[in-house]
């Protein structure tokens, strides 16, 4: 006969202290009394879901029974353990207040601790979800803690510790559950994947610890999922992202790049290819909140690397991004996805949700709030500094609006200027990813110059046009990418390449520098 499979958060789940991760301070406090015969009359365990609470309240309620205990833990080898692990044991009672709260249940559990428990020293009560007993079982249930028998135990768990009468708090112990950490996490999944004989790589099994939220239970729980999707199989970052409905950080500079190029269609495509791809816009949201919030982090310190998980080289990164933004306009971006995520629960319609999200975003002026203020101002002070025109409130730039005179300047731009002839320049052309490779262009800086328009002048100079209004000027100009640029070329190419970063407008306005060479587009297709 097939056994029944045994999911790995109850398979795992932790026999002994040792076993508990992430809470230390718990976990040592219960060994000392129990090496002491020390014990509370009750306890209340609190904290988020699957920090460890019930399985504490297990150990504990095997431990003050055992016969041998080892270093404060039960040996779950006499009689007393065996016949707590496997349920047989009349004086290690479990309730769940969720479906038992109302008055009878506390009463009954009154009339049973009249009589003394046999065979074991103590009568053990789990109660689990205590917050959702009625006022009146609170209240028969206050009469037992005053004045409880000594040979009884009460373990109270809950998620909610402020919906507990601080009556009832007060005769309690309480040990209050940490969020376990994402290493601790980590870790853990690392220990199971190897006793399971499942190779797993490391960026996989993180990102289930930081999706898990600091839950061990639904750390295990995910990776059920993802075990169970890929069976018989390696598990990949990939596959993890592909189970959860999730995206690769990627995705998020290319959503952040175009939110401050100020383009509401080419964010809105980033959208687009999460529906096709079948990822699930909620997790997406969540992610990219996450991610606002290590670039804010990493905006207000330098020293941010033990709270924001990221490798050295990508914490560089994501801090050389963060100075191009003011901490009120990121926490800003912040608020109207957390406002967005929190709607997401209660409609279908998730797109359209996030596709106004992401357009209030971009246009501060649609908010009439301080951030959205400031965020308008910041915009127009970039725009300012660049001696760009800056129409106010109904006014439109003289000839049309500020679109059209670009669509304008582009058509005339295209008709006075054709492709590059000489073959290296058209080497660049045709192997654009290859030639401009380098470990030091990544992130938004490798978004912005792959998307925007390339020129080669009259004497063979790489230049890349900025749009108006846009920000990505600053963002490469300001942070010398033209030399790291310049450096990537020498070295893949062998050739002295010089690149020139400007605003579009200056290469219409300069076009008898460009001799006659039509921009071109780069594909942007992975080569082999």
């Amino acid at each position: 006969m097939t056994m029944a499979y045994l999911s790995l958060y109850r398979k795992f789940r932790p026999q002994t202290f040792a076993d508990v991760k992430g809470q230390d301070h718990i976990v040592t406090t219960l060994q000392n009394q129990i090496k002491s015969g020390r014990f509370a009359h009750a306890y209340l365990f609190t904290g988020t879901r699957g920090t460890g609470k019930t399985s504490v309240a297990k150990i504990l309620a095997r431990a003050v029974n055992c016969q041998n205990p080892v270093d404060g833990s039960p040996c779950g080898e006499c009689e007393r353990c065996k016949a707590a692990l496997d349920g047989s044991s009349i004086n290690i009672i479990e309730m769940d207040a969720a479906s038992n709260n109302g008055v009878d249940n506390i009463r009954q559990i009154n009339e049973e601790v009249r009589y003394a428990p046999t065979d074991d020293k103590y009568k053990v009560y789990i109660i689990d979800e205590v917050h959702m007993l009625s006022t009146g079982a609170f209240n028969a249930l206050l009469k037992t803690l005053e004045e409880p028998p000594e040979y009884v135990i009460f373990i109270l768990a809950t998620t909610e510790v402020h919906k507990i009468p601080i009556t009832i708090m007060s005769r309690c112990q309480r040990y209050d559950f940490k969020h376990i950490s994402l290493d601790v996490i980590y870790n853990r999944l690392k220990e199971l994947m190897d006793a399971e004989g499942i190779n797993a790589e490391e960026k996989a099994l993180r990102y289930i610890a930081k999706a898990a939220d600091g839950s061990m239970r639904d750390a295990l729980s995910l990776l059920d999922r993802c075990i169970a999707f890929y069976l018989g199989e390696d598990l990949t970052y990939e596959n993890v992202l592909e189970v959860l409905g999730a995206v690769d950080t990627e995705v998020f500079e290319r959503l952040l790049c175009a939110i401050v190029d100020e383009d509401v269609s080419g964010s809105l495509n980033v959208i687009e290819e999460m529906v096709q791809a079948g990822r699930d816009l909620s997790q997406f949201t969540s992610d990219f909140i996450w991610y606002m919030r290590n670039l804010l982090l990493v905006k207000v310190s330098d020293n941010m690397s033990s709270i924001v998980d990221m490798s050295d080289e990508k914490l560089s990164q994501m801090a050389n991004d963060a100075k191009l933004f003011d901490e009120a306009i990121i926490m800003r971006y912040i608020k109207v996805l957390s406002e967005t995520l929190a709607s997401m629960k209660f409609q279908s319609s998730k797109r359209v949700l996030l596709e106004i999200a992401i357009i209030k975003i971009i246009k501060p002026s649609m908010e009439k709030d301080v951030t959205s203020l400031l965020n308008r101002i910041e915009n127009m002070e970039k725009k300012l500094e660049r001696g760009e025109y800056v129409a106010t409130s109904g006014e439109k730039p003289a000839g049309g609006s500020e679109e059209s005179n670009d669509a304008e300047k582009e058509e005339k731009l295209k008709g006075k200027l054709e492709m590059p002839v000489p073959e290296d320049l058209q080497y660049i052309v045709d192997n654009w990813q290859k030639v401009t490779a380098s470990k030091n262009i990544t992130g938004l800086h490798r978004v912005l110059i792959d998307k925007t328009k390339k020129y080669f002048d009259k004497n063979g100079t790489l230049v890349l046009a900025i749009k108006e209004g846009s920000t990505s000027y600053d963002m490469l100009a300001n942070a010398g990418e033209d030399k790291i640029l310049e450096e990537a070329l020498a070295k893949n190419t062998g050739k002295e390449i010089h690149v020139s970063i400007i605003m579009e407008t200056d290469v219409y306005n300069k076009s008898e520098d460009y001799g006659s060479i039509n921009p071109f587009n780069i594909d942007l297709e992975e080569e082999d």
